[in-house]
């Protein structure tokens, strides 16, 4: 019998807890961020664009295989493991790493899996584009650019906002110095084809 009020009273408890949270948000005074002229806020653990390191990919398919839709792509030309001391990946050339946004869920399993810790949750807030196609990201192509993630379309425009314009000097400073060893993890060095060589 005690445990019947007991569950009783663990109900009433816990709806008086979750109703004390939702009034003390419905009184609460509605700010509206002006955004684009005000950032937007993002909380520290938001899930935007992917950001992509291509000289540390192993391209060991932990993070295509765990993904629940399938929606990573990744091609390499021969096996390629982690150097130890420079951090860097060496061995076969990344030939795609790509993420099809129409699908993804940004779930971030990807992340957690990963050895070399390679890929992680960008904090890219304009998840829009043009075209279907478009929302495939290719980042393979953008490493030979010198980049790590997508070109968000308000990165675009012409005319920015201060606020927007920092995150964009933010966002171009990410690969900035490192675009060598990128395009040699998309590219090789040439030490592949003259194996090929020797062999045949």
């Amino acid at each position: 019998m005690g445990n019947y009020f007991r569950n009783i009273y663990q109900a009433v408890r816990t709806i008086l807890i979750g109703l004390g949270i939702t009034l003390k948000y419905c009184f609460a005074r509605t700010i509206t961020v002006q955004y684009p002229d005000v950032a937007p806020v993002l909380q520290p653990r938001f899930r935007g664009f992917h950001y992509y390191e291509i000289e540390k990919c192993i391209a060991c398919d932990q993070c295509a295989r765990i993904c629940p839709i399938d929606c990573i792509y990744i091609d390499k030309s021969a096996p390629r493991k982690l150097d130890k001391q420079s951090g860097l990946a060496t061995g076969g050339v990344m030939v795609r790493y790509a993420i099809d946004y129409n699908k993804c869920l940004f779930c971030g399993l990807c992340i957690g899996v990963c050895p070399t810790k390679c890929i992680h949750m960008g904090d890219l807030h304009d998840l829009s584009g043009y075209s279907r196609a478009g929302m495939t990201v290719e980042f393979a192509d953008l490493a030979e650019r010198g980049l790590r993630a997508p070109e968000p379309l308000w990165m675009t425009k012409k005319r920015l906002p201060q606020w927007a314009q920092q995150r964009k000097e933010q966002w171009l400073k990410q690969g900035e110095g490192r675009e060598e060893v990128m395009l040699q993890a998309v590219r090789g060095d040439g030490a592949e084809a003259r194996e090929a060589e020797q062999t045949g």
